[in-house]
């Protein structure tokens, strides 16, 4: 099984499971839902984009069970990151994960 993963607010993503497809802020204002290849790119990211903030989930997706086309593209600094061209639906989410907080602010999973 093929994953990629996606930070999403935990508020938004238990709200949208339900209705079977989830849209990140992204999709409105981007066209597309970010996501990381790996682990250590997704804490990467929320280093970068969410230091110190709690509230956050880790979903697994199943690039089988995904419907919306995936794009494999370069940011700004030239490193891949995986785009969903669409909603998310609800069934390709394998596995959620609460991002946890350390007490310097920094991201860690535990399994």
């Amino acid at each position: 099984m093929a994953l990629i993963y996606h930070l999403a607010q935990k508020d938004a993503w238990e709200t949208a499971r339900p209705t079977g497809e989830y849209a990140a802020p992204s999709l409105a204002e981007e066209g597309f839902i970010h996501c990381s290849k790996d682990i250590p790119q997704l804490l990467k990211v929320a280093a970068r984009l969410y230091s110190g903030e709690s509230g956050l989930l880790v979903l697994d997706v199943d690039l089988d069970k995904l419907i919306s086309p995936l794009k494999n593209e370069p940011s700004r600094s030239g490193e891949i990151y995986p785009h969903i061209y669409g909603m998310l639906n609800s069934d390709a989410v394998v596995r959620e994960r609460v991002l946890k907080v350390d007490a310097g602010g920094g991201h860690f999973l535990e399994d």
